[in-house]
């Protein structure tokens, strides 16, 4: 028998991995033996593998079969993960490469292209996972959208609920307005962007305070780069050991444009150096408020729907995408009186 003078991947690694499928020796089934079982993390089917699950899975692949030399009945279950939001977003491009929008599709138009992509990355990512020479259990194949899995998720849901776990409430969450669905906090990507900070005026529902610091006794001025969101403010917060706001403790203001009277509440979480040292509290958008809302005992006024345009709660400006409200809004400050000034942001510093 003669041997190549070089290695030839192609002649070797499809031979004998073929030989090992066709005998069998990474299939699992119950016996006396002691049992041993990975379940693969399941890669999703936006795309193909990269260096990190080719990394992971060998990780798997040396310990599933250190188990075997062992004697363990070791059983190592592969899978994908459907990953519908990344995934629609990928469906969703595929479509209007081929002329399509989404909305021009009913439910179940959809799902066959969703079920069509799947098929084709999801293929891709266990074709890859065979060509690395994993000793996977291919009789188990599982997709996250499987009926069964899929029913079992519902049940488990279902039996929580009604066990008390699950619980409906209001909750601060990541939402994408043009995919309209829930974002985890690990899909979001944070970056600093210039921006500007506006000084809005709150008037004071008490006319008869006096004060001697810089600033107007009818008014507090409140810094914000959101003044589009001051319809869903219910509070102002200082910092109780901000001498400046000392004899405002306890008093109440009204949000400019609508009137609607809300406290002045203090906590040390407020940072005196920053703008005026006066926060707007909107705990429906914005997560440190939202805390602060509900160690306040706050209401939570959420003034946007589904799609980022304003809701019957924000009063004005129903309907209107929040960007341009923003607009909108400054300039009505401005011509009303409210708006004492804005300064230019540069990332984390500002002047």
């Amino acid at each position: 028998m003669e041997l190549s003078k070089n290695y030839i991947p192609n002649e070797i690694e499809l031979k004998w991995y073929q030989h090992w499928l066709d005998k069998k020796y990474f299939n699992s089934k119950p016996d006396n033996r002691e049992a041993y079982t990975i379940v693969m993390p399941p890669p999703n089917v936006t795309g193909v593998l990269h260096m990190g699950h080719a990394l992971n899975n060998t990780i798997q692949d040396i310990l599933i079969r250190r188990a075997r030399m062992q004697g363990k009945n070791a059983c190592w279950v592969p899978g994908t993960d459907h990953a519908s939001i990344a995934t629609e977003a990928k469906v969703v491009q595929m479509l209007r490469e081929r002329g399509i929008t989404k909305s021009s599709l009913s439910r179940e138009e959809f799902l066959s292209y969703a079920w069509e992509w799947k098929e084709k990355y999801g293929g891709i990512i266990l074709h890859q996972l065979k060509k690395l020479g994993f000793s996977i259990d291919w009789d188990r194949v599982n997709f996250t959208m499987d009926p069964d899995y899929y029913n079992s998720v519902i049940k488990t849901f279902i039996d929580l609920h009604k066990k008390g776990m699950i619980y409906r409430g209001k909750r601060m969450i990541n939402w994408d307005v043009r995919a309209k669905t829930a974002l985890s906090d690990e899909e979001v990507i944070h970056k600093e962007m210039q921006s500007k900070l506006y000084y809005i005026k709150y008037y004071l529902d008490d006319n008869s305070v006096k004060t001697d610091t810089q600033f107007d006794a009818l008014h507090i001025t409140v810094a914000t780069v959101r003044p589009e969101t001051i319809f869903g403010d219910t509070a102002v917060c200082v910092n109780p050991n901000d001498e400046r706001y000392t004899h405002l403790h306890g008093k109440y203001v009204f949000v400019p444009l609508i009137n609607r009277r809300i406290p002045i509440i203090t906590d040390e979480y407020i940072t005196t150096d920053f703008g005026t040292g006066a926060l707007k509290v909107t705990p429906a958008h914005d997560i440190n408020d939202y805390q602060l809302a509900q160690k306040h005992k706050l209401e939570v006024i959420d003034i946007m729907n589904d799609d980022g345009t304003l809701n019957e709660s924000a009063q004005l400006y129903i309907g209107e995408d929040r960007m341009d409200v923003r607009k909108k809004v400054v300039r009505q400050l401005e011509e009303e009186g409210y708006l004492e000034k804005n300064r230019r942001l540069y990332q984390s510093g500002w002047f």
